[in-house]
């Protein structure tokens, strides 16, 4: 199998954001979603809007996310679309809480654990395309957090979120904290989840970007994140979601970065190598990968 591309830059602002999109040379055509985490309240490692505003625009997009699983600001629609303004998204661009009015049920051609489908934000009917513009960092669930997780995880709606947290056992958010101690179960899953989604979309319209900074243990959906212990790294972009999150959990494993220990340590213990794994299996992308710097 060829080598899949990712393209690098060191240049984490607006103007490096925009130039590795563009090294993409993907046009996201028609109504284009740009899934984002929008950060749990008390929280502040999400992506910067200000880093962000010019590309979403650029782009026409709209910056798409769902409610949470766990009972925390963003589990209800009211609180969630609070915490969106209150960091400043919605003074960037449009933006759309996908699951507001509902959800549906979308196929899943390959897996063992979801039961054939994935469940979505049912505003998903609404766009042709999507940029999946994630933070890369660390998460106490799934042990880093990239683009195979915000395309999973991320795009489901609250219940959909329940599905994959259990393995296909529960769509009941509030029961499925007694059922996740499936851990690769629950990776599997995440992959099978992302196969869904771009099924759905169609890989041509598709584009993956990982901002490599802030580099916390924690993800973006805890409210109270331990303070990133490495330095930033860059902006990494890609056509291949596995490529992509391949590339950058090498870039942390490989770092000589001192700092780099207890987010090593964090992914080593949740096998957190295991979503790229499975996505590759199940033919979602590549593990093989050539960086392109710019």
């Amino acid at each position: 199998m060829k080598k899949s591309v990712v393209y690098f830059t060191k240049d984490i602002s607006p103007k490096g954001l925009i130039k590795i999109y563009e090294a993409l040379g993907r046009e996201l055509k028609g109504k284009v979603a740009v899934k984002i985490s929008t950060g749990e309240p008390g929280g502040h490692n999400f992506l910067n809007p200000k880093l962000i505003k010019d590309l979403v625009n650029k782009i026409d997009g709209t910056i798409v996310e769902c409610c949470t699983a766990y009972r925390g600001n963003r589990f209800d629609v009211k609180n969630h679309w609070k915490a969106i303004k209150e960091h400043g998204f919605l003074d960037i661009a449009p933006c759309d809480i996908m699951d507001e009015d509902g959800e549906i049920k979308i196929p899943i051609a390959k897996g063992k654990h979801l039961g054939g489908f994935d469940i979505v934000g049912s505003h998903i009917k609404n766009y042709n395309s999507m940029l999946v513009l994630s933070h890369f960092k660390g998460h106490a669930m799934g042990g880093f957090g990239g683009a195979l997780k915000n395309l999973s995880i991320g795009v489901a709606s609250r219940n959909g979120k329940a599905w994959i947290h259990s393995v296909g056992r529960t769509e009941n958010p509030d029961a499925m904290w007694g059922l996740i101690d499936d851990q690769d179960g629950f990776l599997e899953s995440m992959a099978e989840a992302c196969e869904g989604v771009i099924s759905y979309f169609k890989p041509e319209n598709m584009a993956y970007i990982n901002i490599a900074n802030r580099l916390s243990i924690d993800c973006d959906c805890d409210s109270n994140p331990h303070e990133p212990e490495m330095a930033d790294i860059g902006i990494f972009a890609s056509l291949d979601p596995v490529a992509l999150d391949q590339c950058c959990y090498d870039a942390i494993i490989n770092s000589k970065d001192a700092g780099k220990k207890s987010l090593v340590d964090r992914m080593y213990q949740k096998h957190a190598i295991h979503t790229v794994e499975t996505a590759f299996e199940l033919g979602i992308g590549n593990r093989e990968y050539e960086i392109v710097e710019i």
